[in-house]
């Protein structure tokens, strides 16, 4: 009865809220100025974030390059997630896809809600993930793809792989129903990414002369501006995942900054020690392989666990570029596999540890013990290796068909900038 009062009052007032559900979720103003900010900070990681920390990465020949695929695959995965995307990701469906029942977002009105956000806020940060996964691949496949290569890659493997691990964790799918924890994207987003990186650097081959002439980032004060970036958006990545502005959300805020500073401590002094010298761009790697690691972690562990789980990450991921990188023998330029498939792998795995009431977490479902949790992380990290493994070698395969993957020798020493777009950085 009270409520139908607070309604008879709002209407008099001439403020009566119209998109109040039957269930009594109603439109929270604050939630929703959050996750509009978190939205804007995932897509501020893409653009610039991500093309000037690969970029200044590149040899100066190939920046723009790298600039460009970043920007045209923001725009065609976010194509792909109005058309389609969102519905198979998130409608109701079987344990892998979701329906086309919002095909073209259909029956979605400035009314529909999500929770306490209009549903649309919902589909933009969602879509904002999506693109910010397919932009990280192309760090592995830097100065010698094509760039028809890519546009065709990035269609098939958005749809075959991303929408339906995103759908199998996030929308009530297969590893939703096996209780795997994810809070913001360590399989859908960080591991997949890198296992389609790797497999497609594996298929490109490695760069004309690498190995017989230097081979080095361009530009370093670049890379710090693009890890900046990249820093400052995780707080919406990792923030934004808790859906409301909340305890949760303040939670993975402050996870985030002390598993990003126990990384660049352990990464820089592990350096120093075995490497004799701290570096910048160690540091800044660092940073990012501790952003990574707390992504599953984010919402459900402590502050103490969210510190472990940085510190560990820094050391795997500097395992990763300079040991797991030789042993593989792959040329992944800007690696993607050795910072965010192994500091994927390494945050997925903690997040069953940590995520205990007796570490501080926020506990497990009834009935599931530390071991049994970490066994359904480890599943979930199987699922998505084998999945994306499977979909990005066909998706590469279809580009290598119809476009052909690699560019030639010597446009590759001329550089991608001048030979693809017609452009050069730096006169």
């Amino acid at each position: 009865m009270g409520r139908w009062f607070q309604y008879l009052y709002l209407l008099i007032l001439g403020s009566f809220p119209i998109n109040v559900l039957a269930s009594g979720e109603s439109l929270d103003k604050a939630d929703n100025a959050f996750m509009m900010i978190c939205t804007a900070l995932v897509l501020f990681m893409i653009v610039p974030g991500i093309a000037l920390f690969y970029g200044g990465l590149l040899r100066s020949k190939n920046v723009l390059s790298l600039m460009a695929q970043t920007t045209v695959i923001l725009a065609l995965v976010s194509v792909i997630w109005i058309v389609y995307g969102y519905s198979l990701a998130f409608s109701e469906g079987n344990s892998l896809f979701g329906g086309f029942d919002q095909f073209m977002l259909k029956g979605i009105t400035v009314d529909s809600l999500s929770a306490t956000i209009p549903q649309f806020v919902h589909v933009a940060f969602q879509g904002a993930f999506a693109c910010l996964t397919v932009a990280l691949i192309v760090g592995a496949l830097g100065e010698r793809i094509k760039f028809s290569a890519i546009l065709i890659f990035t269609l098939i493997w958005t749809t075959f792989a991303y929408l339906p691990m995103a759908h199998m964790v996030w929308g009530g799918g297969l590893l939703a129903q096996d209780g795997a924890l994810d809070f913001a994207g360590g399989t859908v987003v960080h591991i997949n990414a890198a296992v389609a990186g790797l497999v497609g650097a594996y298929l490109l081959g490695k760069r004309t002369g690498l190995g017989k002439e230097a081979i080095k980032p361009h530009n370093l004060p670049m890379v710090f501006m693009g890890t900046s970036i990249l820093f400052i958006g995780w707080f919406g990545f990792n923030a934004g995942s808790a859906g409301s502005a909340n305890g949760i959300a303040a939670l993975a805020f402050v996870n985030t900054v002390a598993a990003a500073s126990g990384a660049i401590l352990s990464w820089t002094f592990a350096e120093w020690i075995f490497r004799d010298k701290p570096s910048l761009l160690g540091a800044c790697s660092g940073c990012l392989a501790g952003l990574v690691g707390i992504t599953p972690a984010a919402g459900t562990v402590g502050i103490g666990g969210a510190l472990i789980i940085g510190v560990f990450s820094g050391m795997a991921g500097l395992w990763g570029v300079v040991i797991l990188k030789r042993w593989l023998k792959v040329d992944d330029v800007c690696d993607v596999f050795g910072v965010h498939g192994v500091c994927g792998i390494v945050g997925c795995l903690l997040t069953g540890v940590f995520t205990a009431t007796a570490l501080g977490g926020s506990g497990y479902a009834d009935g599931v013990t530390m071991m049994k949790q970490v066994g359904i992380q480890a599943f979930s990290i199987l699922v998505c290796v084998i999945w994306t493994a499977i979909v990005a070698y066909i998706a590469f395969t279809i580009a290598d068909k119809t476009s052909g993957l690699r560019i030639g020798v010597e446009q590759e020493r001329e550089g991608l900038d001048i030979t693809s777009h017609g452009e050069s950085a730096y006169n």
